[in-house]
């Protein structure tokens, strides 16, 4: 058992923090003020990612991703959680790996222009009757000679105003439950695509989360991703992953940023006549804090290692997306009350982190819906997943 980083990967992280700490925070602000982030800097934080090996680093090298280990992505993408949504998107990409379901001919027209940062794409599942509940879907689509007519909308489509397309679930047999869902590869500018309203959310300001509207779309074979009817279980193997990444590494990366301030502050600021890092309730706030980040990223780690592995880690992913958010959440308040009115204005971005990290216990499945799977594990598995040997 071995808990030590190697060379490389101290390398890895400690590169990506320089890269985020040089040309990304420096914008944080901005977008936070303006609620976009502008082109011209997109393009440039693009580049300088591109140069330095940083863009698409999930994806295999074999497709011209950066091919890191599911436990390399973690110790990544816990540092992305250092800075906002947007730009992560902008400087890093959004590949996400069910593309790599794609057959040959759709590598050439989705799969690899995105890895080169030609092409963005979002995943469109959720409705607004089909949240975690994934397989109460409405979007349809239905057979038309060789391809299909698809029919429906989503909502709260992370990224939506960027993406020029999109792998949306569709029910294509009505009468097979969850496995009569199947994913489709829908450009945006299919004719009968309407890109709808901008949904405000109180956090991950600059990053849009939209409507999309499908009105009788016309889809080819090659529109269909993997096979007919196995949509959720795509869903299930391969987004399990966007869980564990981008919620579970992000939220220990966003509560390590909240503790290190927390941390500095109480060094530092005075009451009393003596730092507030003096006083056991304060102690007591960051001793909790630095127990649960700790057990998260550990917890993050071997959900990670099981993944490499090739085992089975939907059980794991399913702790780590109940663990770290609220891990975050609870950090992210103690943020606010250690600061006290500081942590509580706009001069600091406490507050800002305090709004983003709300939303973690929620999207891509909720704390109360992961919990459920967990228990559905542990009762049909036993004693695996929490005992030794």
């Amino acid at each position: 058992m071995e808990f030590g980083l190697s060379d490389e990967q101290k390398i890895l992280i400690r590169s990506v923090r320089d890269f985020i700490k040089g040309w990304l925070a420096p914008l944080e602000k901005e977008v936070e003020t303006t609620g976009r982030l502008d082109p011209e800097k997109a393009e440039a934080i693009f580049k300088k990612s591109k140069e330095l090996g940083f863009y698409a680093m999930n994806i295999p090298e074999e497709y011209g991703g950066g091919g890191l280990s599911a436990v390399d992505t973690c110790l990544t993408e816990e540092q992305f959680g250092h800075t906002k949504d947007i730009l992560i998107r902008r400087a890093f990409g959004n590949v996400y790996e069910v593309l790599l379901v794609c057959n040959e001919a759709q590598r050439e027209r989705w799969l690899l222009p995105c890895v080169r940062g030609e092409r963005t794409c979002s995943i469109a599942i959720t409705e607004p009757n089909a949240g975690t509940d994934a397989a109460a879907i409405k979007t349809k689509a239905v057979k038309d000679g060789d391809g299909w007519r698809l029919s429906g909308g989503k909502c709260f489509i992370s990224d939506a105003e960027y993406s020029d397309f999109f792998v949306v679930s569709a029910v294509t047999d009505p009468g097979a439950g969850s496995k009569g869902i199947s994913l489709f590869l829908v450009d945006k500018d299919s004719p009968g695509f309407t890109l709808g309203r901008n949904q405000l959310m109180m956090g991950l300001v600059g990053t849009s989360h939209s409507e999309l509207f499908f009105d009788d779309i016309r889809l080819e074979r090659d529109n269909l991703l993997g096979k007919e009817g196995q949509g959720m279980r795509l869903v299930l193997e391969t987004l399990g992953r966007v869980r564990l990444v981008q919620v579970g590494a992000r939220a220990v990366g966003k509560a390590t940023k909240l503790l290190s301030m927390m941390t500095e502050y109480a060094q530092e600021r005075c009451q009393f006549g003596q730092p507030i890092g003096h006083f056991q309730l304060i102690q007591e706030k960051l001793a909790d804090s630095v127990i649960e980040v700790n057990a998260a990223r550990l917890l993050l780690l071997r959900a990670a290692y099981e993944i490499d592995l090739g085992n089975d880690a939907r059980d794991w992913i399913s702790m780590v997306k109940v663990h770290a958010p609220e891990t975050l959440g609870r950090v992210a308040d103690r943020a606010v009350q250690l600061f006290g009115g500081m942590g509580y204005c706009k001069d600091l971005p406490i507050e800002q982190l305090y709004r983003d990290s709300r939303i973690a216990r929620i999207f891509d499945g909720t704390s109360e819906i992961h919990r459920i799977l967990i228990a559905r594990g542990v009762l049909k598995k036993g004693a695996s997943l929490f005992d030794i040997g």
